[in-house]
C-alpha cells in the first residue's frame, strides 16, 4: 500500500472522530463574595493635637494636626468557630468549619460535603481536601494556592472558607 492513501484514510478517520465529539460547557457558580466591612468596634483614626509656646511665654490653644495616631484593638483570645456557606462547586456542595483563637486559625475542617455519590468526585475530594485544609492553616487565610486537578473543589473550598472567616471578622 502506498503512503498517500494511508495518510488520507488516517486524516478522514481523525476528522470524523473530531466532528463526532460532543462537549458541553461546565457552569461554575461561585456567587458573590460579601463586601469587606470594618471590624466591630473600630472607628476612624483619631488625630493628635500639639501646642507650641509663643514668644511672649504664653501657650496658645491646642491646634489639631491631621496626622492619625495608631490605635490597637484587642481581639479576645477566646476560641471561636464558624461554619462557612454551603457552596455548590459543580460536582457537589461543601461547607467549611473554621476554629480560631484570637486572630490565629487553629483548625479547619469540612463541616459537610455531598458529592452526589459520584465515585470520581469522591476520590478527588478525598485526595484534595486535606491538602486544602493544610494550605489554609499554613497561610492563616483563604489565600491558598489550590490543588492541581481539583479546581472546582478548590474554588468551592476557598469560597466557603472566606465566608467562615468573614463571619469571624477575620
Amino acid at each position: 500500500m502506498k503512503p498517500a492513501p494511508m495518510v488520507i484514510a488516517g486524516t478522514v478517520i481523525g476528522l470524523a472522530g473530531l466532528l463526532s465529539f460532543n462537549s458541553t460547557a461546565v457552569k461554575v457558580s461561585l456567587g458573590a463574595l460579601p463586601a469587606a466591612t470594618a471590624p466591630p468596634g473600630s472607628t476612624a483614626p483619631p488625630t493628635t493635637t500639639t501646642t507650641a509656646p509663643r514668644a511672649g511665654g504664653s501657650t496658645p490653644p491646642p491646634t489639631t494636626v491631621g496626622v492619625p495616631t495608631t490605635t490597637t484593638t484587642a481581639v479576645p483570645s477566646v476560641a471561636r468557630s464558624a461554619t462557612g456557606a454551603a457552596v455548590n462547586y459543580s460536582f457537589g456542595v461543601l461547607s467549611v468549619k473554621v476554629s480560631v483563637s484570637g486572630t490565629k486559625i487553629t483548625n479547619i475542617s469540612i463541616a459537610s460535603i455531598d458529592d452526589g455519590g459520584n465515585p470520581r468526585s469522591a476520590y478527588i475530594d478525598q485526595a484534595s481536601l486535606p491538602l486544602l485544609e493544610q494550605q489554609a492553616l499554613s497561610a492563616q487565610s483563604a489565600n491558598i494556592q489550590g490543588v492541581s486537578g481539583a479546581s472546582y473543589t478548590t474554588a468551592g473550598f476557598d469560597q466557603s472558607l472566606q465566608s467562615a472567616l468573614s463571619k469571624l471578622g477575620l
